[in-house]
C-alpha cells in the first residue's frame, strides 16, 4: 500500500486504525483532508464492501473531492461501486426518500430554502419579523420542541403567539408536502429514533462511518450519529477544537471536545502544518493558547521560516481600503495569481469601503456571501415554475409564478379562487371547475397556464430552457440586462444536468451551500467565516478593533477562534489592518486596536477585558426553572436585554438572562 508512504507517522497511525471510536484532532493546514481519504481508501483495500462505509460532510465540495482522492489512491484495484460520501443533508433526503412513509408522508415531497420559508412565514404572519420566525422555529426543531410545548414553555405573548405560528407554518408543510433543512435531518433520526428494527438495519450497514469537519456538529447531528452507531462504535471523526466557528448557526463545541467520553474514543493529534510558516503559525499558537475551553495542540510548521505578518495602522477605513488596494494592484503587476489574493472581515458592513477601494484601483474582485444566486428573484421565478411541474399542489409556487410573466391575472383573481377551492390545489381547482366566478379572460389564460405547465412537465430537464423561453419568454420579461443573463446562466445549468431528472435537479440545488459556489479566479472577498477550509498566498485581514474584531459583548472564545481560522488561511503573505477611527450607529468614532493582536504576540499593549454581564459572566452556573442548571457559554446583547447561551447537560439553548439565576 504504496499511498501510506505518503503520510507522516501521525497521519499513518490515524489512516490505519481500523476498529472503535478515533477522533481526529486536526490542526489547520495539517492534512485532515488527506489523512481520512486515505482512511478510506485503506479500508477499501482491505476488502470492506464500500456499500458498508458512510462518511458525511458539510459540503457537496468536500464529499466529491474526498470520493475522487480516496478513488485515485485505489486505481487498478477492483471497487465494485463508490463509496457514499454526502453531505449530513443529502444523506437525510436519501434516507427520507426510502422512509418517510413510515411517518405516513408521501417521498414526492420537494424541500424548501431559507428564502422560501420566510415566504411561507410572512402569508401566516405579520406580526414578528420573518428572520427571527425562522432561526427560533429552527431552534425548536433541532430541540425537538413541538408547537405545543413551546407555548407551554412560553414566558409572555410574543413566544405564545410565535408557538402559535410554528403550528400553522409545520401545518403548512405537512399540507404541500414540503420539507425544510431542519427536517431532513429530524425526521430521519425520528423515524431511527421510533424504529428499532430499521435503526438496527442502517447501523448494520454502515459498518464504518466518518465524519468531516465534526467540530461543526450539533446537537441533532450527534443523536444522528449515535443512532447510525446503534450496533458498532466504528466511528472516525475529524476536526478541530480551535475552529469551531459556528455557534451561531446552533454547532455545540462541547460535541469534539466529549467525543472521547462519548464514544470511547481513541484521540490522534495531527499537529504538521503543511501550509504556513512559523512566523503565521507563532501567531496562531499565541492566540488561541488565551482559550481555556479547548484540547490543547501546537502547530509546527513544515514550511520553516517565510516573511513577518504585516501590521497595517491608519486612519480610517478608506485610507485603510486605499492602502490594501495599492498592495494588491503592486502584486498583480509583479506576476502573483489573483486567486491567491484575499480580503477578509470579520462582519459584511465592513465590505463596503474594501469593495470602493478595489473598484477605484481597477481590481476585479468577488464579493462571497452577497446576495446568492438562488435567492435572486428571476431565479427563484424559475425554480417555481420547475416545482410546479413536479408538484402540481404547490400552492405557494403557483402563487408566485401565476403572473410573471404578466398575464393579467391580478390579486384578486387569485384571492376568489382561493375562498373558492376548499382543500384542493389551484391546479386541481382550475382543471375540474369552468372558473365561472372570474372573468371569461382571466379563466381562459388560466386553463391554458395549467395546459401548458402539463405539457411541460412531461419533458426532460435539458429539454425544458428552449420551451420555457419559447413559451413564457422569461428572460424578456425582465428588463434588468443582469436578471436576463443569470435566466440564461441558470439554462446552462440545467442542459448541463441532464442526467437528472427535475425532481432530482430541484433537491441538488436545494442542498448547493456558499462553499460549493466559490470560483477561484479573481481576488476573494469575503467574510472569514466564509473563508474557512480555504487557503491563499497573501491574505489581508482588516477591520482589527475592539467591537469589530471581537464584537461587543460576544462568546470571546468563539471569536478568537474565529481570529485563529483567520489567521491560519495565510500561506506565506498575512496582513492585518486596523484603523483609528469608524463610522458607528452612523457617526465617526475612535476605536482601539484589537487585543487579538497583542495576544498573538504582534504588538505590545494591555490585554483588554471582556464586559459582560456584572451579575452573570461566561463561565457563571445558573438556574433555570424548565431546563434545570447549567454553564453560561456566551453572552449576547439582545436589544437592552442580556441574552445567554446555555449549556444544560448537553443541550445548548439561548435564554435571556431575566430568567434564570445565578447559583
Amino acid at each position: 500500500m504504496k499511498f501510506l508512504d505518503e503520510l507522516n507517522d501521525a497521519q499513518k497511525e490515524a489512516a490505519t486504525h481500523i476498529d472503535g471510536a478515533l477522533l481526529i484532532l486536526a490542526g489547520a493546514g495539517s492534512g485532515k483532508t488527506k489523512t481520512i481519504t486515505t482512511r478510506l481508501a485503506y479500508l477499501l483495500s482491505l476488502g470492506i464492501d464500500p456499500a458498508n462505509t458512510l462518511t458525511l460532510t458539510f459540503t457537496n465540495k468536500a464529499a466529491n473531492e474526498m470520493r475522487e482522492r480516496a478513488l485515485s489512491l485505489l486505481e487498478g484495484q477492483n471497487i465494485p461501486h463508490p463509496p457514499l460520501l454526502s453531505t449530513f443533508h443529502k444523506f437525510g433526503l436519501m434516507f427520507l426518500k426510502l422512509y418517510i412513509h413510515l411517518i405516513n408522508r408521501d417521498n414526492n415531497f420537494v424541500i424548501i430554502d431559507s428564502d422560501d420559508q420566510r415566504k411561507i412565514i410572512k402569508q401566516i404572519s405579520s406580526d414578528l419579523p420573518p428572520n427571527f420566525i425562522s432561526k427560533e422555529i429552527s431552534k425548536y426543531k433541532n430541540s425537538f420542541l413541538t408547537p405545543d410545548e413551546v407555548y407551554a414553555l412560553a414566558t409572555d405573548s410574543v413566544y405564545k403567539n410565535l408557538a402559535h405560528i410554528y403550528e400553522k407554518y409545520q401545518n403548512y408543510l405537512l399540507e404541500n408536502n414540503l420539507v425544510d433543512f431542519d427536517d431532513l435531518l429530524l425526521l430521519t433520526y425520528k423515524i431511527l429514533n421510533e424504529n428499532n428494527d430499521l435503526a438496527d438495519e442502517i447501523s448494520d450497514k454502515y459498518q464504518y462511518i466518518m465524519v468531516d469537519e465534526y467540530q461543526d456538529t450539533n446537537e441533532i447531528q450527534l443523536l444522528l450519529l449515535k443512532r447510525l452507531c446503534k450496533n458498532h462504535n466504528n466511528i472516525c471523526v475529524v476536526g478541530d477544537d480551535d475552529q469551531s466557528i459556528y455557534g451561531f448557526r446552533g454547532a455545540n463545541h462541547k460535541n469534539i471536545l466529549d467525543f472521547e467520553k462519548d464514544f470511547n474514543a481513541k484521540v490522534i493529534k495531527l499537529e504538521i502544518n503543511y501550509r504556513s510558516t512559523n512566523q503565521i503559525l507563532n501567531a496562531a499558537n499565541n492566540l488561541i493558547s488565551f482559550n481555556k475551553n479547548r484540547y490543547g495542540k501546537k502547530l509546527i510548521s513544515a514550511r520553516g521560516d517565510g516573511k513577518d505578518i504585516e501590521i497595517l495602522r491608519n486612519y480610517n477605513e478608506i485610507a485603510e481600503a486605499e492602502m490594501i488596494a495599492k498592495k494588491i494592484r503592486d502584486l498583480i503587476n509583479q506576476g502573483v495569481d489573483p486567486k491567491e489574493i484575499a480580503v477578509l472581515y470579520r462582519i459584511n458592513a465592513l465590505s463596503r469601503s474594501i469593495e470602493d477601494g478595489l473598484r477605484n484601483y481597477g481590481i476585479p474582485y468577488k464579493l462571497v456571501g452577497g446576495m446568492k444566486f438562488y435567492e435572486r428573484e428571476e431565479i427563484k421565478d424559475l425554480i417555481s415554475y420547475l416545482r410546479l411541474l413536479v408538484n402540481p399542489h404547490d400552492d405557494y409556487s403557483f402563487k408566485r409564478v401565476v403572473n410573471k410573466p404578466r398575464r393579467g391575472i391580478g390579486k384578486a383573481t387569485i384571492a376568489k379562487i382561493e375562498e373558492a377551492k376548499g382543500d384542493k390545489s389551484f391546479i386541481e381547482y382550475i382543471k375540474e371547475n369552468d372558473l365561472s366566478i372570474i372573468s371569461k379572460k382571466a379563466a381562459k389564460t388560466l386553463k391554458d397556464f395549467v395546459n401548458t405547465l402539463e405539457l411541460l412537465s412531461k419533458m426532460s430537464l435539458d429539454e425544458l430552457p428552449e420551451n420555457l423561453e419559447e413559451i413564457f419568454e422569461l428572460s424578456k420579461s425582465y428588463k434588468d440586462e443582469d436578471k436576463a443573463r443569470n435566466i440564461e446562466e441558470f439554462y446552462g445549468m440545467m442542459r448541463e444536468r441532464s442526467d437528472l431528472n427535475i425532481r432530482e435537479f430541484l433537491n441538488e440545488l436545494s442542498l448547493e451551500t456558499d462553499q460549493d459556489k466559490i470560483t477561484m479566479d479573481m481576488i476573494n472577498v469575503m467574510t472569514i467565516h466564509a473563508s474557512k477550509g480555504l487557503e491563499f498566498d497573501h491574505l489581508f485581514v482588516i477591520g482589527m478593533e475592539e467591537g469589530f474584531f471581537p464584537l461587543n459583548d460576544a462568546d470571546i472564545e468563539e471569536e478568537r477562534r474565529l481570529a485563529y481560522v483567520a489567521i491560519t488561511r495565510a500561506r506565506k503573505d498575512l496582513t492585518l489592518s486596523y484603523v483609528e477611527s469608524r463610522y458607528i450607529h452612523g457617526k465617526r468614532s475612535p476605536v482601539n486596536k484589537s487585543r487579538f493582536l497583542t495576544e498573538a504576540g504582534l504588538i505590545k499593549g494591555e490585554r483588554v477585558e471582556l464586559k459582560e454581564s456584572s451579575a452573570i459572566k461566561t463561565g457563571s452556573l445558573v438556574k433555570h426553572k424548565v431546563f434545570g442548571t447549567g454553564r453560561v457559554l456566551g453572552i449576547n446583547k439582545a436589544g437592552n436585554k442580556t441574552k445567554l447561551k446555555i449549556d444544560f447537560g448537553g443541550s445548548v439553548r439561548e435564554i435571556l438572562s431575566d430568567f434564570v439565576e445565578k447559583v
